[in-house]
Parts: C-alpha cells; structure tokens; sequence
C-alpha cells in the first residue's frame, strides 16, 4: 500500500528538483530580451530595415532598388547567421528549414474566401 505513493512523492521530489532544461521548453528564454544574443539580433535587423527605407529612398532606378533590397537580404542573412551561431556555441541548437507548398496548395491559398 505505501509503495505506490512512495513511488508517487520519489518521482515528485526529482521533478521538482530537476535542473530547468529538464523542466520545460528547451528554447525558453532564447528569444527573451534577457539573451544578449537574441538582442543583438533584433538591433541588427532593426537597423538594416532603416537603412533599407533610407537607401531606398535615394534609390532612382529599378537597378539601385534591386541592388538595396539584395543588400538588405544580404545583412538580414548574417544577422541571422550569427545569431544561430552563437546560439550552437551556447548548446543551443536553432534550425534554418526551408518551406515548400505545392502548386495545387498554393492556388487555393490564392483563392480569395469571403
């Protein structure tokens, strides 16, 4: 009769005392202003989407918008390149997927629905 619930309290007591990484999402406070990492990040994207409105601005030709817009694709990748690495280099594991939607899905998806 006590061994159930002497089971029961043992495997409370280790929950309770388990380290954090145990005790819930594995990316908690990763994407928390607390991460100096994940602020970095946001501060490089914050400012490659200003500099992407000011060169766009100055930009006169349909070449020079190209030519912004690839350079603000080019800043966006390393920040988020870096932000990625330095996560690995803390354990942390953050994958890059790529998200393909077949033809058939895509043209419902463009169907407008009212």
């Amino acid at each position: 009769m006590f061994k159930p619930i002497f089971t029961a309290a043992a495997a409370l007591a280790a929950i309770t005392t388990a380290p954090a990484a145990f005790a819930g999402d594995k990316y908690e406070g990763v994407f928390d202003d607390s991460n100096s990492h994940y602020l970095d990040y946001k501060t490089d994207l914050s400012e490659a989407r200003r500099e992407l409105k000011n060169d766009l601005e100055g930009a006169s030709t349909p070449a020079d918008r190209a030519e912004v817009i690839a350079e603000f694709e080019r800043e966006v990748a390393d920040a988020e390149s870096d932000f990625i690495k330095e996560m690995a280099e803390d354990g942390v594991v953050l994958r890059r997927g790529t998200v393909t939607v077949e033809p058939e899905i895509a043209a419902l998806v463009a169907v407008p629905r009212y």
